[in-house]
């Protein structure tokens, strides 16, 4: 049998770069470990952590195509972060002009969250731990 350790990071390609680079690190609190302009690819990388811990990868790079990112579309289905106070976590984000959903409870777990897009439409999760 295969022996994975852990998921080491998440890759994001943005089509605006500043705008989901503050939305990341400005909004949900990412921390910056690098960031790296790719002359030849026109690209940057920027490595984000969450408490220590490298999570996402973000790239940018010109004119990428669009892709389907609702919650149901096949693929990568969605983010999701753990929170420790669901309500205060979207009032947050309301407060700081991102839409939300209302506040589910998860029928198996009994666990509330609820989804938010990023600058691209890519769906992210808060899951109340």
């Amino acid at each position: 049998m295969l022996e994975l350790n852990k998921i080491h990071h998440i890759a994001i390609i943005c089509s605006d770069y500043q705008k989901s680079k503050d939305f990341y690190t400005e909004i949900l609190g990412l921390k910056i470990i690098q960031e790296i302009y790719r002359k030849e690819r026109e690209s940057y990388k920027l490595d984000l952590s969450l408490n220590g811990n490298f999570v996402v990868e973000l790239f940018s790079f010109p004119n990428p195509p669009q892709r389907p990112s609702t919650p149901e579309s096949c693929g990568l289905r969605h983010l999701a972060f753990e929170v420790n106070d669901i309500e205060k976590t979207r009032a947050f984000l309301i407060t700081n002009n991102i839409s939300s959903e209302e506040i589910r409870v998860d029928a198996y777990t009994q666990k509330r969250f609820f989804f938010i897009a990023d600058p691209d439409g890519l769906p992210l999760e808060f899951y109340e731990f």
